[in-house]
């Protein structure tokens, strides 16, 4: 009988991230801000690697200021959520941590860095439809459920 052997085509590493749900009360309404990308059409919260030696609160804290031009404050830490997508040669499982953000006056999305095409804020019911993955719509309930907690 012949042997069948398991061949491995890729390596498995892990990596880490952190982000932020921004959110706002205007006009009566909740917003949060949201980071897309035209070509693909991906729409996201901003999140990004930690620095060497970083702390996850400060890379939430600098990954949003970067990519959506915002000054934020970190209001309380949502969890983390995890993934996986494979990249040439290798399988990623990330591990994304998530904070609850409030603008803190400075900075305008018009100023957001080269990583995203748009920066906008948007009604959290858009945002529902706008958001590419459920694992970020599961991030967004959390958020609000805390906001409204903490109001």
């Amino acid at each position: 009988m012949p042997t069948i052997r398991a061949r491995r085509s890729s390596r498995v590493r892990d990596a880490i991230a952190a982000g932020g749900v921004v959110l706002r009360q205007r006009d009566g309404a909740r917003e949060v801000v949201l980071t897309g990308r035209h070509a693909d059409g991906t729409w996201v919260f901003p999140k990004g690697t930690p620095d060497q030696g970083e702390e996850i609160e400060d890379t939430a804290l600098r990954e949003v200021e970067e990519e959506t031009g915002l000054k934020v404050r970190i209001l309380r830490d949502l969890g983390t959520t995890d993934y996986w997508f494979a990249a040439p040669g290798e399988r990623v499982h990330k591990f994304v941590h998530f904070f609850l953000m409030e603008p803190t006056g400075g900075g305008d999305t018009s100023e957001h860095d080269h990583e995203y095409d748009e920066v906008r804020w948007v009604r959290e019911d858009e945002a529902r439809r706008m958001l590419s993955f459920d694992t970020y719509r599961e991030i967004l309930d959390r958020a609000l459920a805390a906001a409204s907690e903490a109001a």
